[in-house]
């Protein structure tokens, strides 16, 4: 048979099915796999708002260099349910290997036959299929059995469960024969120490290196996967975990963990935060550190709740009644997540205010294959002084930072009030007074946006004339597609702190001009807190709002016709 070689040494492989089907198993094993193989990879879910049934998929991207944003084009798919073809096919070229049962299919489908059925009931059953479907993908890449049982000896620990995938896998193996070496990418040298990570894990290292050591939530995907493994590494790090009732006790345990000299985090999504608004703004009020983990999905209401958008800025930079600091931080990659999650605990500690790690489905759900993320060999210091006889909680300080003392440690008293307060943390109506406590507030912005701050990035030539600018998981997506296409004097701006908008941000802005900024949401949250923050009216907009993630191609697309035609 013909061999084909994978474009730019990379494979694309789409798999199409139900859920309970075990999509997420298959990609778990193939990414180990790959894994193995010295590959890096980069694997993406959407999936319906079910347990069982729908109609789901999972593509999963091999390459010898590494990958960061998903592409349209197909490779390999495999379909294990019917429903599935209907939805994928527009995803699928005439050079697209389609692999189906053709108990499902029939013999007369065009597909690569793969007989689960049958397979599977010589396995054992159908519980086995997803391990003949490894062994089949393995075969078909020219691959031997070796790093696929090194990956099924690390999915299952019980040595009977083992031995029957094993013996699953060589059965779909061996069914592969005449498609070996189909695809020509051959292992690699297996990298030392590399982890396969999703964004949610990503972001919960990022807490425990900015020092977290308390985490209260009330699940709701998909912020769900930080709570959980905070969770699973609570004994070992000493973080203290607590599911809520619901999301006004979370983010106020939270305030009253930072109170008592913790460092505290929520995890929540767009409906979740909705509750915690109060909080949030008793957060300004009394001057507490705060970090909150904003996981995007569309709304309004329920909305798509297992699908990808960044409809969340505007809530998340406007909410909570009154005037008072904060910054919001927006991640584009698993590296960038890890990197914010604890720079968001320095900068709240650093200027008593409430900060926002902005993320999205796509991100979070997302497997990546990542260097190790390196842990502070201490806890990070914390600005909190031991107090005196004569300690006022809200007394004046550089750029409105008072000092911050707790409850026990020195002689003190510590008094905070969500009332108009003085400088003791007694309430109180003077007006000359009720000024000075706002103007002392919202000083502590220039903190924010000056030294506390991340900088965007630039990719591109310095001299650009045109400027496209993003924020969060849309980055890696630019910047594939800008490589490919590379349109002429024009430069990709990244944003990783969204507000307070940063003299470097804007002096970018400044030499531009032509401005595209590209969200994943329907008006252009962004791209109008620019214009209100900057005055900036020569922006135009790219959007994407139907749950799924920009990819590559897309943007190539769109670089092709509107940029570089």
């Amino acid at each position: 048979m013909t061999t084909t070689r994978p474009r730019h040494g990379k494979i694309n492989l789409l798999f199409g099915g139900e859920a309970g089907q075990g999509l997420q198993t298959i990609a778990q094993i193939l990414a180990r796999m790959f894994m193995n193989g010295g590959l890096h990879l980069l694997a993406t879910s959407e999936f319906m708002s079910r347990i069982r049934g729908g109609s789901n998929s999972i593509t999963l991207c091999a390459a010898d260099h590494p990958v960061r944003a998903q592409s349209e084009t197909i490779d390999v798919c495999v379909l294990l349910d019917k429903d599935a073809l209907p939805r994928l096919k527009s995803r699928c070229t005439a050079d697209t290997l389609m692999i189906g049962d053709p108990t499902l299919f029939g013999p007369d489908s065009g597909m690569l036959s793969l007989p689960l059925t049958e397979l599977g009931a010589q396995a054992g059953g159908a519980i086995y299929s997803n391990s003949i479907v490894c062994g089949y993908i393995a075969r078909i890449i020219g691959w031997e059995l070796a790093p696929l049982e090194a990956a099924l000896a690390k999915a299952f620990s019980s040595p009977e469960l083992l031995t029957k995938n094993l013996a699953a896998a060589k059965l779909g193996w061996d069914h592969g024969a005449t498609t070996s070496g189909r695809f020509d990418l051959p292992p690699q040298e297996k990298k030392a120490d590399q982890l396969l990570l999703d964004g949610s894990q990503a972001v919960a290292f990022g807490a425990l290196a900015g020092g977290c050591n308390f985490i209260s939530s009330y699940p709701m995907s998909p912020s769900t996967g930080v709570l959980i493994h905070l969770a699973k590494l609570a004994h070992t790090h000493g973080v203290v975990v607590e599911q809520a009732e619901d999301e006004i006790s979370a983010i106020n345990m939270g305030l009253g963990s930072w109170y008592a000299g913790g460092r505290a985090m929520v995890s929540t999504s767009g409906g979740g935060f909705d509750l915690m608004a109060e909080g949030l703004s008793l957060s300004g009020a009394i001057e507490s550190p705060m970090v909150i983990h904003l996981a995007q999905r569309p709304g309004p209401g329920t909305g798509l709740p297992t699908r990808t958008e960044q409809g969340d800025l505007e809530i998340a930079r406007y909410s909570g009644h009154g005037e008072f600091p904060r910054a919001l931080l927006a991640p584009g990659s698993p590296e960038e997540a890890f990197a914010c999650a604890a720079h968001a605990f320095t900068m709240a500690d650093a200027s008593q205010s409430p900060v926002f790690l902005l993320t999205d489905q796509y991100l979070l759900d997302t497997l990546y294959d990542l260097e190790p993320f390196k842990l502070p060999d201490s806890p990070p210091e914390s600005q909190i002084i031991s107090t005196t006889m004569d300690y006022r909680r809200y007394a004046a300080g550089p750029d409105g930072i008072s000092p911050r003392g707790i409850p026990g440690l020195g002689n003190g008293i510590v008094r905070v009030d969500s009332d108009e307060h003085d400088e003791e943390g007694c309430i109180t109506e003077e007006f000359d007074l009720r000024v000075s406590m706002v103007d002392k507030r919202l000083a502590k912005l220039r903190l924010l946006k000056e030294e506390l701050a991340l900088l965007p990035r630039l990719h591109g030539t310095a001299g650009y004339r045109r400027l496209i600018v993003g924020w969060g998981s849309t980055a890696p997506a630019v910047e594939e597609a800008m490589k490919r296409v590379k349109p002429a004097l024009t430069a990709f701006l990244h944003c990783v702190q969204l507000y307070p908008i940063t003299q470097a941000l804007i002096d970018h802005l400044q030499q531009a001009k032509e401005i595209i900024v590209i969200e994943n949401n329907a008006t252009g949250q962004f791209a109008r807190l620019l214009r209100a923050e900057t005055g900036c009216n020569m922006i135009r907009q790219w959007n994407k709002y139907n749950g799924l993630p920009f990819t590559v191609d897309e943007l190539v697309a769109l670089l092709q016709q509107e940029v570089n035609p």
